[in-house]
Protein backbone atom coordinates (compact mmCIF):
# COMPACT_ATOMS: atom_id res chain seq x y z
CA UNK A 1 0.00 0.00 0.00
CA UNK A 2 2.84 2.38 0.88
CA UNK A 3 4.54 1.80 -2.49
CA UNK A 4 1.26 2.59 -4.28
CA UNK A 5 0.90 5.86 -2.39
CA UNK A 6 4.52 6.76 -3.19
CA UNK A 7 3.88 5.92 -6.86
CA UNK A 8 0.89 8.27 -6.90
CA UNK A 9 2.94 10.93 -5.09
CA UNK A 10 5.60 10.77 -7.82
CA UNK A 11 2.97 11.27 -10.51
CA UNK A 12 1.41 14.19 -8.63
CA UNK A 13 4.80 15.87 -8.22
CA UNK A 14 5.41 15.67 -11.96
CA UNK A 15 1.91 16.93 -12.76
CA UNK A 16 2.44 19.94 -10.49
CA UNK A 17 5.85 20.53 -12.07
CA UNK A 18 4.35 20.34 -15.58
CA UNK A 19 1.55 22.74 -14.59
CA UNK A 20 4.08 25.22 -13.17
CA UNK A 21 6.22 24.94 -16.31
CA UNK A 22 3.22 25.56 -18.56
CA UNK A 23 2.04 28.42 -16.34
CA UNK A 24 5.44 30.13 -16.49
CA UNK A 25 5.56 29.59 -20.25
CA UNK A 26 2.29 31.44 -20.68
CA UNK A 27 3.41 34.18 -18.26
CA UNK A 28 6.36 34.62 -20.61
CA UNK A 29 3.81 35.54 -23.30
CA UNK A 30 1.43 37.41 -21.00
CA UNK A 31 3.82 39.92 -19.41
CA UNK A 32 5.33 41.40 -22.60
CA UNK A 33 1.91 41.39 -24.30
CA UNK A 34 0.46 43.53 -21.52
CA UNK A 35 3.58 45.74 -21.43
CA UNK A 36 3.18 46.41 -25.14
CA UNK A 37 -0.51 47.30 -24.71
CA UNK A 38 -2.08 44.21 -26.29
CA UNK A 39 -5.45 43.27 -24.83
CA UNK A 40 -5.25 39.76 -23.39
CA UNK A 41 -8.68 38.26 -22.77
CA UNK A 42 -7.65 34.86 -21.37
CA UNK A 43 -4.76 33.20 -19.54
CA UNK A 44 -5.48 29.49 -19.26
CA UNK A 45 -3.57 26.43 -18.08
CA UNK A 46 -4.92 23.32 -19.79
CA UNK A 47 -7.57 22.71 -22.43
CA UNK A 48 -11.21 21.65 -22.46
CA UNK A 49 -13.76 22.57 -19.82
CA UNK A 50 -12.89 25.39 -17.42
CA UNK A 51 -12.82 24.13 -13.82
CA UNK A 52 -11.82 27.44 -12.22
CA UNK A 53 -11.42 31.00 -13.43
CA UNK A 54 -11.29 34.56 -12.14
CA UNK A 55 -11.40 37.77 -14.12
CA UNK A 56 -9.07 40.63 -13.29
CA UNK A 57 -9.11 43.68 -15.53
CA UNK A 58 -9.32 42.62 -19.17
CA UNK A 59 -8.07 39.10 -18.52
CA UNK A 60 -9.78 35.92 -17.33
CA UNK A 61 -7.30 33.69 -15.48
CA UNK A 62 -8.22 30.03 -15.17
CA UNK A 63 -7.46 26.31 -15.14
CA UNK A 64 -9.01 23.81 -17.53
CA UNK A 65 -9.67 20.10 -17.18
CA UNK A 66 -6.97 18.68 -19.49
CA UNK A 67 -3.50 19.71 -18.22
CA UNK A 68 -1.68 19.11 -21.52
CA UNK A 69 -0.81 22.69 -22.39
CA UNK A 70 -1.96 26.25 -21.99
CA UNK A 71 -2.57 29.47 -23.88
CA UNK A 72 -3.24 33.18 -23.71
CA UNK A 73 -5.82 34.84 -25.98
CA UNK A 74 -4.76 38.15 -27.52
CA UNK A 75 -7.17 40.21 -29.61
CA UNK A 76 -6.48 40.75 -33.30
CA UNK A 77 -4.09 37.88 -33.90
CA UNK A 78 -4.75 38.08 -37.66
CA UNK A 79 -5.17 41.21 -39.81
CA UNK A 80 -8.52 41.84 -41.53
CA UNK A 81 -9.00 41.40 -45.25
CA UNK A 82 -6.78 43.79 -47.21
CA UNK A 83 -8.31 47.25 -47.71
CA UNK A 84 -11.18 46.22 -45.49
CA UNK A 85 -12.86 44.25 -48.27
CA UNK A 86 -14.68 41.09 -47.34
CA UNK A 87 -13.54 37.87 -48.90
CA UNK A 88 -15.74 35.94 -51.28
CA UNK A 89 -17.34 33.01 -49.50
CA UNK A 90 -15.96 29.63 -50.49
CA UNK A 91 -17.20 26.12 -49.93
CA UNK A 92 -13.64 24.75 -49.86
CA UNK A 93 -12.67 23.31 -46.48
CA UNK A 94 -9.29 25.01 -46.24
CA UNK A 95 -10.64 28.31 -47.58
CA UNK A 96 -13.31 28.16 -44.90
CA UNK A 97 -10.60 27.64 -42.27
CA UNK A 98 -8.86 30.83 -43.41
CA UNK A 99 -12.08 32.86 -43.42
CA UNK A 100 -13.18 31.51 -40.03
CA UNK A 101 -9.81 32.33 -38.46
CA UNK A 102 -9.92 35.87 -39.84
CA UNK A 103 -13.53 36.35 -38.71
CA UNK A 104 -12.87 34.97 -35.23
CA UNK A 105 -9.91 37.31 -34.87
CA UNK A 106 -11.97 40.32 -35.97
CA UNK A 107 -14.71 39.45 -33.46
CA UNK A 108 -12.25 39.76 -30.57
CA UNK A 109 -11.62 43.42 -31.40
CA UNK A 110 -14.15 45.80 -29.81
CA UNK A 111 -14.86 49.40 -30.73
CA UNK A 112 -11.83 51.58 -30.17
CA UNK A 113 -9.53 48.59 -29.51
CA UNK A 114 -7.80 48.50 -32.90
CA UNK A 115 -4.61 49.92 -31.40
CA UNK A 116 -4.49 47.08 -28.85
CA UNK A 117 -4.38 44.26 -31.41
CA UNK A 118 -1.47 41.87 -31.76
CA UNK A 119 -1.04 42.18 -35.52
CA UNK A 120 -0.57 45.97 -35.32
CA UNK A 121 2.51 45.68 -33.12
CA UNK A 122 5.95 46.25 -34.64
CA UNK A 123 7.65 43.04 -35.69
CA UNK A 124 10.21 43.13 -32.87
CA UNK A 125 7.50 43.40 -30.22
CA UNK A 126 5.61 40.42 -31.66
CA UNK A 127 8.79 38.37 -31.68
CA UNK A 128 9.48 39.26 -28.04
CA UNK A 129 5.95 38.20 -27.07
CA UNK A 130 6.17 34.88 -28.88
CA UNK A 131 9.70 34.10 -27.65
CA UNK A 132 8.74 35.00 -24.08
CA UNK A 133 7.19 31.58 -23.46
CA UNK A 134 10.12 29.42 -24.62
CA UNK A 135 12.53 31.80 -22.88
CA UNK A 136 10.76 31.20 -19.57
CA UNK A 137 11.16 27.44 -20.05
CA UNK A 138 14.85 27.89 -20.84
CA UNK A 139 15.41 30.04 -17.74
CA UNK A 140 13.52 27.56 -15.57
CA UNK A 141 15.61 24.71 -17.02
CA UNK A 142 18.83 26.60 -16.22
CA UNK A 143 17.70 27.09 -12.61
CA UNK A 144 16.73 23.42 -12.27
CA UNK A 145 19.97 22.18 -13.83
CA UNK A 146 21.88 24.45 -11.44
CA UNK A 147 20.06 22.87 -8.49
CA UNK A 148 20.83 19.39 -9.81
CA UNK A 149 24.49 19.92 -10.70
CA UNK A 150 25.63 22.43 -8.09
CA UNK A 151 23.28 21.51 -5.25
CA UNK A 152 23.23 17.72 -5.60
CA UNK A 153 26.03 16.94 -8.03
CA UNK A 154 26.54 14.78 -11.10
CA UNK A 155 26.86 10.99 -10.72
CA UNK A 156 30.47 9.86 -11.06
CA UNK A 157 32.30 6.63 -10.40
CA UNK A 158 34.06 6.76 -7.04
CA UNK A 159 37.06 4.80 -5.77
CA UNK A 160 34.75 2.77 -3.50
CA UNK A 161 34.02 -0.80 -4.57
CA UNK A 162 30.32 -1.58 -5.07
CA UNK A 163 30.47 -5.16 -6.38
CA UNK A 164 32.96 -8.04 -6.38
CA UNK A 165 32.40 -10.80 -8.92
CA UNK A 166 32.51 -14.29 -7.44
CA UNK A 167 34.05 -15.90 -10.52
CA UNK A 168 35.35 -15.17 -14.02
CA UNK A 169 33.03 -15.71 -16.97
CA UNK A 170 34.39 -15.43 -20.54
CA UNK A 171 33.12 -12.75 -22.91
CA UNK A 172 30.03 -13.78 -24.85
CA UNK A 173 28.91 -16.44 -22.36
CA UNK A 174 25.22 -16.76 -21.60
CA UNK A 175 25.88 -17.95 -18.05
CA UNK A 176 24.69 -15.65 -15.28
CA UNK A 177 25.75 -17.69 -12.25
CA UNK A 178 29.05 -19.18 -11.14
CA UNK A 179 29.51 -22.93 -11.19
CA UNK A 180 31.61 -24.84 -8.68
CA UNK A 181 34.43 -25.35 -11.20
CA UNK A 182 34.56 -21.70 -12.35
CA UNK A 183 37.76 -19.94 -11.20
CA UNK A 184 37.49 -17.25 -8.54
CA UNK A 185 37.78 -13.71 -9.80
CA UNK A 186 41.07 -11.99 -8.85
CA UNK A 187 39.11 -9.53 -6.71
CA UNK A 188 37.40 -12.30 -4.74
CA UNK A 189 40.68 -14.23 -4.45
CA UNK A 190 42.37 -11.13 -3.00
CA UNK A 191 39.59 -10.75 -0.42
CA UNK A 192 38.18 -7.47 -1.72
CA UNK A 193 34.70 -6.61 -0.43
CA UNK A 194 31.96 -4.12 -1.35
CA UNK A 195 32.54 -0.89 0.55
CA UNK A 196 36.35 -1.05 0.32
CA UNK A 197 37.84 2.28 -0.74
CA UNK A 198 40.89 2.09 -3.01
CA UNK A 199 43.74 4.38 -1.93
CA UNK A 200 46.61 3.23 -4.15
CA UNK A 201 47.31 0.55 -6.76
CA UNK A 202 50.86 -0.65 -7.46
CA UNK A 203 52.26 2.25 -5.44
CA UNK A 204 50.30 4.86 -7.42
CA UNK A 205 47.74 6.93 -5.54
CA UNK A 206 44.35 6.73 -7.27
CA UNK A 207 41.86 9.59 -7.08
CA UNK A 208 39.37 8.22 -9.59
CA UNK A 209 38.05 4.84 -10.66
CA UNK A 210 39.44 5.43 -14.15
CA UNK A 211 42.98 5.72 -12.80
CA UNK A 212 42.61 2.42 -10.94
CA UNK A 213 41.14 0.52 -13.90
CA UNK A 214 43.83 1.81 -16.29
CA UNK A 215 46.55 0.33 -14.06
CA UNK A 216 44.64 -2.96 -13.68
CA UNK A 217 43.88 -3.34 -17.40
CA UNK A 218 47.56 -2.77 -18.27
CA UNK A 219 48.88 -5.30 -15.71
CA UNK A 220 47.58 -8.81 -16.54
CA UNK A 221 49.46 -11.49 -14.62
CA UNK A 222 51.35 -9.00 -12.42
CA UNK A 223 51.07 -8.87 -8.64
CA UNK A 224 49.77 -5.44 -7.63
CA UNK A 225 50.03 -4.08 -4.11
CA UNK A 226 46.67 -2.47 -3.30
CA UNK A 227 46.13 -0.21 -0.31
CA UNK A 228 42.50 0.24 0.73
CA UNK A 229 40.37 1.45 3.61
CA UNK A 230 37.79 -0.91 5.15
CA UNK A 231 35.69 0.13 8.12
CA UNK A 232 38.01 3.02 8.85
CA UNK A 233 41.14 0.86 8.88
CA UNK A 234 43.90 0.78 6.29
CA UNK A 235 44.64 -2.62 4.71
CA UNK A 236 47.09 -3.88 2.09
CA UNK A 237 46.29 -6.79 -0.25
CA UNK A 238 47.92 -8.37 -3.30
CA UNK A 239 45.84 -8.33 -6.46
CA UNK A 240 46.77 -10.27 -9.61
CA UNK A 241 44.73 -9.20 -12.68
CA UNK A 242 43.74 -12.04 -14.96
CA UNK A 243 44.36 -11.84 -18.71
CA UNK A 244 40.88 -11.97 -20.18
CA UNK A 245 39.00 -11.08 -23.33
CA UNK A 246 36.51 -8.24 -23.05
CA UNK A 247 34.30 -6.34 -25.48
CA UNK A 248 35.61 -2.99 -26.71
CA UNK A 249 33.05 -0.34 -25.73
CA UNK A 250 32.43 3.04 -27.34
CA UNK A 251 31.77 6.36 -25.58
CA UNK A 252 28.15 5.39 -24.96
CA UNK A 253 29.14 2.02 -23.39
CA UNK A 254 27.91 0.01 -26.37
CA UNK A 255 30.01 -2.78 -27.94
CA UNK A 256 32.12 -1.76 -30.95
CA UNK A 257 31.58 -3.99 -34.00
CA UNK A 258 33.72 -4.67 -37.06
CA UNK A 259 32.65 -4.45 -40.72
CA UNK A 260 30.82 -7.77 -40.47
CA UNK A 261 28.90 -6.71 -37.37
CA UNK A 262 30.88 -8.92 -34.99
CA UNK A 263 31.68 -7.36 -31.60
CA UNK A 264 35.34 -6.40 -31.25
CA UNK A 265 37.22 -7.80 -28.24
CA UNK A 266 40.57 -7.03 -26.62
CA UNK A 267 42.80 -8.77 -24.08
CA UNK A 268 43.16 -6.79 -20.85
CA UNK A 269 43.76 -7.26 -17.17
CA UNK A 270 40.59 -8.09 -15.23
CA UNK A 271 39.85 -8.38 -11.50
CA UNK A 272 36.02 -8.45 -11.41
CA UNK A 273 35.14 -5.40 -9.31
CA UNK A 274 32.66 -2.60 -9.93
CA UNK A 275 32.61 0.99 -8.73
CA UNK A 276 30.09 2.71 -6.52
CA UNK A 277 28.54 5.81 -8.04
CA UNK A 278 28.45 9.03 -6.02
CA UNK A 279 27.11 12.53 -6.54
CA UNK A 280 29.90 15.04 -6.98
CA UNK A 281 28.86 18.74 -6.82
CA UNK A 282 29.83 20.59 -9.98
CA UNK A 283 30.94 24.22 -10.43
CA UNK A 284 28.44 26.80 -11.67
CA UNK A 285 30.35 26.88 -14.96
CA UNK A 286 29.11 23.34 -15.68
CA UNK A 287 25.45 24.40 -15.81
CA UNK A 288 25.26 26.15 -19.19
CA UNK A 289 27.26 23.44 -21.03
CA UNK A 290 24.88 20.84 -19.59
CA UNK A 291 21.89 22.88 -20.75
CA UNK A 292 23.44 23.29 -24.19
CA UNK A 293 24.06 19.56 -24.48
CA UNK A 294 20.46 18.84 -23.50
CA UNK A 295 19.17 21.36 -26.06
CA UNK A 296 21.27 19.71 -28.78
CA UNK A 297 19.95 16.26 -27.84
CA UNK A 298 16.31 17.39 -27.99
CA UNK A 299 16.91 19.20 -31.30
CA UNK A 300 18.48 16.05 -32.74
CA UNK A 301 15.52 14.01 -31.51
CA UNK A 302 13.07 16.39 -33.22
CA UNK A 303 15.04 16.23 -36.48
CA UNK A 304 14.82 12.42 -36.36
CA UNK A 305 11.24 12.40 -35.07
CA UNK A 306 9.68 10.45 -38.00
CA UNK A 307 12.13 7.56 -37.53
CA UNK A 308 11.69 7.74 -33.76
CA UNK A 309 7.92 7.54 -34.07
CA UNK A 310 8.18 4.53 -36.38
CA UNK A 311 10.29 2.80 -33.75
CA UNK A 312 7.78 3.69 -31.03
CA UNK A 313 4.90 2.35 -33.15
CA UNK A 314 6.80 -0.90 -33.79
CA UNK A 315 7.43 -1.28 -30.06
CA UNK A 316 3.86 -0.39 -29.07
CA UNK A 317 2.23 -2.79 -31.54
CA UNK A 318 4.97 -5.41 -31.66
CA UNK A 319 7.44 -7.32 -29.48
CA UNK A 320 10.21 -4.69 -29.57
CA UNK A 321 11.41 -2.67 -26.59
CA UNK A 322 11.17 1.12 -26.24
CA UNK A 323 14.29 3.22 -26.70
CA UNK A 324 14.97 4.74 -23.24
CA UNK A 325 16.45 7.81 -24.98
CA UNK A 326 13.45 8.30 -27.26
CA UNK A 327 10.51 10.70 -26.89
CA UNK A 328 7.88 10.05 -24.24
CA UNK A 329 4.62 11.75 -23.28
CA UNK A 330 3.65 13.39 -20.00
CA UNK A 331 2.08 10.05 -19.11
CA UNK A 332 5.47 8.38 -19.57
CA UNK A 333 7.24 11.02 -17.49
CA UNK A 334 4.67 10.58 -14.73
CA UNK A 335 5.06 6.83 -14.83
CA UNK A 336 8.86 7.09 -14.51
CA UNK A 337 8.45 9.51 -11.60
CA UNK A 338 6.02 7.16 -9.86
CA UNK A 339 8.36 4.18 -10.24
CA UNK A 340 11.31 6.22 -9.00
CA UNK A 341 9.61 7.52 -5.86
CA UNK A 342 8.32 4.04 -4.96
CA UNK A 343 11.80 2.40 -5.10
CA UNK A 344 12.99 1.60 -1.56
CA UNK A 345 16.64 1.05 -2.50
CA UNK A 346 17.12 4.55 -3.98
CA UNK A 347 18.14 7.24 -1.44
CA UNK A 348 15.80 10.19 -0.99
CA UNK A 349 18.46 12.63 -2.20
CA UNK A 350 18.87 10.66 -5.44
CA UNK A 351 15.08 10.62 -5.93
CA UNK A 352 14.83 14.38 -5.48
CA UNK A 353 17.77 14.97 -7.81
CA UNK A 354 16.29 12.77 -10.53
CA UNK A 355 12.84 14.36 -10.23
CA UNK A 356 14.32 17.85 -10.59
CA UNK A 357 16.37 16.59 -13.53
CA UNK A 358 13.22 15.24 -15.20
CA UNK A 359 11.52 18.63 -14.88
CA UNK A 360 14.63 20.38 -16.19
CA UNK A 361 14.71 18.13 -19.26
CA UNK A 362 10.97 18.62 -19.76
CA UNK A 363 11.46 22.40 -19.85
CA UNK A 364 14.26 22.03 -22.37
CA UNK A 365 11.88 19.97 -24.52
CA UNK A 366 9.21 22.69 -24.25
CA UNK A 367 11.79 25.33 -25.16
CA UNK A 368 13.11 23.56 -28.26
CA UNK A 369 9.79 22.18 -29.49
CA UNK A 370 8.05 25.56 -29.32
CA UNK A 371 10.77 27.07 -31.51
CA UNK A 372 9.84 24.82 -34.45
CA UNK A 373 8.82 27.35 -37.17
CA UNK A 374 5.33 25.98 -37.73
CA UNK A 375 1.98 27.36 -36.56
CA UNK A 376 0.42 27.03 -34.02
CA UNK A 377 3.78 26.77 -32.25
CA UNK A 378 5.52 29.94 -31.06
CA UNK A 379 8.20 29.49 -33.69
CA UNK A 380 5.53 29.69 -36.41
CA UNK A 381 4.44 33.15 -35.23
CA UNK A 382 8.08 34.25 -35.08
CA UNK A 383 8.65 32.99 -38.63
CA UNK A 384 5.59 34.91 -39.87
CA UNK A 385 6.82 38.10 -38.17
CA UNK A 386 10.30 37.71 -39.67
CA UNK A 387 8.80 37.17 -43.15
CA UNK A 388 6.82 40.36 -42.71
CA UNK A 389 10.00 42.24 -41.76
CA UNK A 390 11.75 40.90 -44.87
CA UNK A 391 8.85 41.90 -47.17
CA UNK A 392 8.60 45.37 -45.73
CA UNK A 393 12.38 45.77 -45.81
CA UNK A 394 12.53 44.96 -49.52
CA UNK A 395 9.56 47.23 -50.23
CA UNK A 396 11.30 50.11 -48.47
CA UNK A 397 14.61 49.37 -50.18
CA UNK A 398 13.05 49.48 -53.66
CA UNK A 399 10.66 52.35 -52.84
CA UNK A 400 7.57 50.21 -53.25
CA UNK A 401 4.27 50.39 -51.47
CA UNK A 402 4.25 48.94 -47.95
CA UNK A 403 2.81 45.40 -48.35
CA UNK A 404 1.29 45.59 -44.85
CA UNK A 405 1.19 42.85 -42.22
CA UNK A 406 1.54 39.22 -43.21
CA UNK A 407 -1.86 37.56 -43.41
CA UNK A 408 -0.99 34.62 -41.16
CA UNK A 409 -4.61 33.42 -41.44
CA UNK A 410 -3.67 32.05 -44.87
CA UNK A 411 -1.51 29.52 -43.04
CA UNK A 412 -4.52 27.99 -41.28
CA UNK A 413 -4.60 24.96 -43.62
CA UNK A 414 -0.99 24.19 -42.71
CA UNK A 415 -1.80 24.86 -39.06
CA UNK A 416 -4.68 22.42 -39.28
CA UNK A 417 -2.38 19.72 -40.67
CA UNK A 418 0.22 20.40 -37.97
CA UNK A 419 -2.42 20.15 -35.24
CA UNK A 420 -3.61 16.81 -36.63
CA UNK A 421 -0.04 15.50 -36.74
CA UNK A 422 0.70 16.71 -33.22
CA UNK A 423 -2.51 15.13 -31.98
CA UNK A 424 -1.63 11.83 -33.64
CA UNK A 425 1.89 11.94 -32.24
CA UNK A 426 0.60 12.65 -28.75
CA UNK A 427 -1.93 9.81 -28.98
CA UNK A 428 0.77 7.38 -30.15
CA UNK A 429 3.15 8.38 -27.35
CA UNK A 430 0.47 8.14 -24.67
CA UNK A 431 -0.66 4.74 -25.98
CA UNK A 432 2.94 3.48 -26.09
CA UNK A 433 3.63 4.81 -22.58
CA UNK A 434 0.63 2.82 -21.32
CA UNK A 435 1.10 -0.51 -23.12
CA UNK A 436 4.90 -0.50 -23.61
CA UNK A 437 6.45 2.02 -21.20
CA UNK A 438 10.11 2.95 -21.16
CA UNK A 439 11.91 0.68 -18.69
CA UNK A 440 14.61 2.53 -16.70
CA UNK A 441 14.57 0.54 -13.48
CA UNK A 442 14.60 -3.06 -14.66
Amino acid sequence: MESVLLYILGILIILVGVAVSIGLHEIGHLVPAKLFGVKVTQYMIGFGKTIWSKKKGDTEYGVKAIPLGGYISMIGMYPPARDGKSRTASTGFFQTLVQDARSASAETVGDGEEDRTFYRLPVWKRIIIMLGGPTMNLLLAIVLFAIVLVGFGAPQLSTTIATVNECVLPAGTEKTRCAADDPLSPGAAAGLKPGDELISVSGQKVESWTEATEIIRASPGKDLDVVLVRGGESLSVTLTPLLTERYVLDETNNPVTDASGTPVTEEVGFVGIGSQSELVPQPVTAVLPAVGENVAQVAQMILNLPDRLVGIANAAFGPGERDPNGPISVVGVGRIAGELVSLDEVPVSAKVQTMIGLLASLNIALFVFNLVPLLPLDGGHVAAALWEAIRRGFAKLFARKDPGPVDAAKLMPLTFVVVILLGGMSALLIFADIVKPVNLFG
